[in-house]
């Protein structure tokens, strides 16, 4: 059998760090799965309409922003946003 030469070992050397550090940096320090958010449905009520923009609390105590908004102070609407984040949109029940 045929020795492997020392650009074919520096090679597999530099492929298996990179596979190695690749998968430490997709499990442990940037996981994928934080990128994809669930989303939330929730019927809330518009607090503040200011210039288009619509203000509502939702059961995560973090309050929303809708933008393009054009429902008045009381509405009652459902709305979709992404788990932990700021922004929500309005969507039909």
């Amino acid at each position: 059998m045929e020795e492997m030469n020392d650009s074919k070992k520096h090679a597999l050397m530099f492929l298996f760090t990179f596979i190695a550090a690749a998968v430490i940096l997709g499990t442990v320090i940037f996981p994928f799965w934080n990128l994809i958010r669930e989303d939330v449905y929730e019927e809330v009520e518009i607090l503040l309409n200011e210039r288009d923009k619509c203000y509502v609390d939702t059961s995560d105590n973090i309050p929303k922003t809708i933008d393009n908004c054009i429902h008045k102070v009381g509405d009652i609407v459902t709305i979709k946003y992404g788990k932990d984040l700021a922004y929500a949109e309005i969507v039909n029940p």
